[in-house]
């Protein structure tokens, strides 16, 4: 941390500033400029402009709508049984989500943009998850603003520029300035362009920086993985987890399981910071996904989507294994290269904020050698580093079990298509990342706790950085956290009193 004293001039001052410009900072200015207007409110954020956003601008769009109130709490109390929170601040959340349709359809509205009931991409007007632990009862509705991709964000984006709210962008946040025995956050120390400032905060300081999917070194260090990539935002390089560790916070949920978003099946290529979502609505079933040793290791075509590539395993949802038996490569026929484009065009960096065009048919990506091409099955085995014998065996075994209906790893019969017409094609599969959930622990105030679990005086925190959500995650649960926590953050930082030097 940086002491009061080692600060020589105050480069900009505000009440309250906001490091971080997703949805929770966004949220939490547009109700500081509501709420408080005529005090100072600073929004920091590290990327340039265009890239501003992070993991909400790129994500599904999808925000739960609450059913029964008693009936959310016993389902999130469930999910998060592994691994409680707090029953205070799960009560808060329950009674803050209850409250949050009206807000979020004004948002929508002042924006001249459309809020709808369902997900924009599928007829399902509801996405229920965990069936057994009572989703029907606690999920009315799945919604989302239009257009896709992107519509929540640039509702509430263009809700804040309406605001004329403070932005600087490319200001990064290297640290925050305290008191080194009260710990009392004064402002924060961020770097322009290899310039040092120091911004003064008075009142106090927001943390809504994101997590730390997009920094492989942490990834190892903290949940174990030896390679896992970002679908998101590149910028999301664990600065915020940095800094609460060394502003004395008392951090948790850094190895929440699958880190609640889960692992995906992801497409990498040499040229792009983050990775490809794979397509997760094929329109043909003639593939399979084989582990580093030629084997198949899940049942490929199952929903996984609706439990985070989680599999119900002896009672427990446990990580589909992407990370565990890498290198994974799918295996697919000419049938499934020409009916389907293997990326999901409505989610990711890549396509949405990059602007990656992705070939409908996949032929480009055959031209560039990113997908490997053979006229017959025994061709593709032999350029794939893996035992030719045991890929021929595995594909043979699998086109058996479609001759007879029935697949060793539980495949529905509709899905049972034989990987039988050439040419074929490999493709290399990572393990792709959500965002991650780890971060500081907060209240209901999201107010930052240290480790005697009192909060750091003046130190806030919002959005995924420190996400309330412990184990397992129901869809449209993210975006509509991020938006409580950035409000709480700042109708609570603003009434604090003003330090004074």
């Amino acid at each position: 941390m940086a002491s009061l004293a080692s600060i020589k001039a105050w480069h900009y001052e505000c009440d309250l500033l906001i490091c971080g410009f997703g949805l929770a900072g966004a949220c939490a200015a547009i109700e500081a400029t509501d709420r408080f207007p005529h005090q100072e409110v600073l929004v920091i954020e590290k990327a340039p402009a265009k890239h501003a956003g992070g993991n909400s601008r790129v994500s599904g769009q999808s925000l739960m709508m609450p059913g029964d109130r008693q009936a959310l709490l016993n389902y999130q109390r469930k999910m998060n049984e592994a691994n409680p929170v707090d029953e205070e601040l799960l009560t808060y959340w329950v009674d803050e989500m209850c409250a949050l349709e009206p807000w979020i359809r004004a948002r929508a509205e002042e924006a001249g943009a459309r809020f709808i009931y369902g997900n924009g991409f599928t007829d399902r007007e509801t996405v229920l998850e965990y069936p057994e632990y009572g989703a029907r009862e606690a999920v009315a509705h799945t919604a989302t603003i239009l257009p896709i991709p992107s519509g929540v964000w640039l509702a509430f984006e263009k809700n804040v520029q309406k605001r004329n709210i403070n932005i600087k962008f490319e200001h990064a946040l290297i640290d925050l300035i305290q008191d080194p025995d009260t710990l009392e956050v004064f402002g924060a120390v961020v770097e322009h362009r290899g310039e040092r400032l120091a911004i003064k905060a008075k009142r106090g300081v927001l943390i809504a920086t994101g997590g730390y999917e997009n920094n492989l070194d942490m990834q190892r260090n903290y949940f174990g993985l030896t390679h896992a990539y970002a679908m998101g935002t590149p910028y999301n390089t664990g600065d915020g987890v940095k800094i609460l560790q060394k502003a004395g916070a008392d951090l948790w949920h850094m190895r929440s399981k699958g880190q609640s978003g889960g692992l995906w099946p992801a497409i990498q290529t040499p040229h792009q910071d983050t990775v490809f979502l794979r397509n997760i609505l094929m329109q043909t079933f003639s593939w399979i996904d084989l582990a580093s040793d030629g084997k198949r290791f899940y049942n490929e075509t199952d929903d996984l989507r609706r439990t985070h590539y989680k599999e119900l395993k002896h009672g427990h949802y446990m990580d589909v294994p992407l990370a565990s038996y890498l290198p994974i490569t799918m295996i697919f026929d000419e049938t499934t290269r020409q009916h389907n484009c293997m990326v999901f065009r409505p989610f990711t960096w890549n396509t949405v904020v990059e602007g990656y065009q992705w070939s409908d048919d996949n032929s480009a990506e055959i031209e560039s050698g990113l997908i490997i091409k053979a006229d017959t099955l025994e061709e593709l085995a032999a350029k794939l580093s893996m035992d030719t014998d045991t890929v021929l065996a595995t594909i043979d075994a699998y086109n058996k079990g479609c001759a007879q209906g029935q697949d060793e790893l539980g495949r529905a019969p509709e899905t049972l298509q034989a990987i039988a017409t050439g040419p074929f094609y490999a493709l290399n599969i990572v393990p792709g990342i959500v965002c991650t959930g780890g971060g500081a622990k907060r209240d209901t105030q999201s107010r930052v706790l240290g480790h005697d679990q009192q909060p750091i005086p003046r130190l806030y925190e919002a959005g995924e950085l420190g996400s309330m959500f412990s184990h397992l995650y129901q869809n449209g649960c993210y975006l509509t956290e991020a938006m409580i926590t950035g409000r709480a953050a700042a109708k609570h930082a603003l009434a604090e009193t003003p330090w004074t030097e």
